[in-house]
Parts: C-alpha cells; structure tokens; sequence
C-alpha cells in the first residue's frame, strides 16, 4: 500500500484522532462523508488493533512495508516492543526536522529533506527515513536558511520536546537523547500495535 498522500483532515476524522497533533484537523467530531454521523457500528477486536495501527502509521507518514520492517527491527530490540517502535519513529530525519520546527508538519518536514535543505552532522542527508542517533546535529542547508517556509516554521513554535535541543543562533538541533514514552502522544496505544502484528 502507498503512503497516503491525500488531505489530512480526512483521515483524522475517520479515526478521531488527530494526525497533525494539532487538533486542527478533528473540528467535526464525525467521520467524513455522507455518512459521517451515522457509523456507530462497534469494531471488532481486530478492527480496533487495525484504526491504532494505521493512526500511528498515517502520523507519521510511512507506507505499510515501510511500517512493518520498522516494527520488525523494534522487536528485536532490548526492551519493550512497542516503545521501542516509538522511538524508531521519533528517531527519523523527517520527524525530526519536524520536532525542531523547521517544518509545521511531517509531511513539509519531509520535503524540505528530500528537496536536500537539510545537513546531518554538516553533511547533506536527502533520506527521510534516515535514522537519527543521539548526539547528531540536524541544521539547515546554509543557502537555505533565508527559506520563508522555515523561517515561518520556526516563528511558530512555541515548545520544543525534552529530548531535543535548538540553537537559534546557529539555526540547528541536537537530538540530545532517545525520548521517554512520557513525552510522546498519550493516545497512542503501541500495545495494540504489537497484538495486531502478533495475532
């Protein structure tokens, strides 16, 4: 399955559950379509397993194949599965050009990295998927740093997440550390995701 790719608002009302983490995008609390408010059928085991996993997939903008090799190097790891998928997911160049703030969604995050706005450590990384390790320096292309879309971006945030820290003067952050499933989004119910994967 391909990475959906069509207006957010759509897929966060279907799942009542907001994909920006905004809150935005869930100004009707019913689903899209004509026949929005009239789905009050209670989902199956399965079908609750299936809406978490695809809120966290749609969130952060991965395809099903991509999802999937994801969870299964989680799995793999020390310590509890579906944390440990969190913080795969978090740990993304896209995701966190985004947590920075140097895009106002995944998915304009996700651009600026692919169109090679964005240095790793000083060098270009033009991979979204790239995996991120404590200690990198994530920074802006420096013919880049006048970009109106990050220089708006920017003047937006308001706070940052513990586990990252920004140098205004440099225009650059720092994922200080992995992040503690505290400071992640507290509607995400990753056990669900390992039960679904599991079954």
């Amino acid at each position: 399955m391909a990475r959906y790719t069509g207006p957010s608002y759509k897929k966060s009302r279907h799942l009542s559950f907001s994909t920006l983490e905004n809150g935005k995008d869930l100004k009707r609390p019913y689903g899209p379509g004509v026949h929005g408010k009239d789905r009050r059928r209670k989902p199956s085991e399965y079908g609750i397993q299936l809406m978490e996993k695809q809120k966290v997939r749609i969130m952060y903008g991965l395809n099903e194949k991509q999802f999937k090799k994801l969870f299964e190097r989680a799995q793999k790891m020390n310590g509890v599965a579906g944390e440990n998928f969190l913080k795969l997911l978090e740990s993304r160049l896209d995701n966190l050009v985004y947590r920075i703030g140097f895009g106002n969604t995944r998915r304009a995050a996700r651009q600026l990295v692919n169109h090679g706005h964005i240095l790793v450590n000083g060098k270009k990384v033009d991979i979204p998927s790239y995996q991120v390790k404590p200690g990198d320096v994530i920074s802006i292309k420096e013919n880049s740093l006048e970009h109106p879309a990050i220089k708006a971006s920017l003047e937006a945030v308001t706070n940052r997440l513990g586990f990252i820290s920004y140098d205004a003067k440099k225009m650059a952050g720092t994922y200080v550390r992995l992040p503690e499933r505290s400071e992640l989004n507290a509607e995400i119910n990753e056990s669900l995701i390992v039960e679904y994967y599991n079954r």
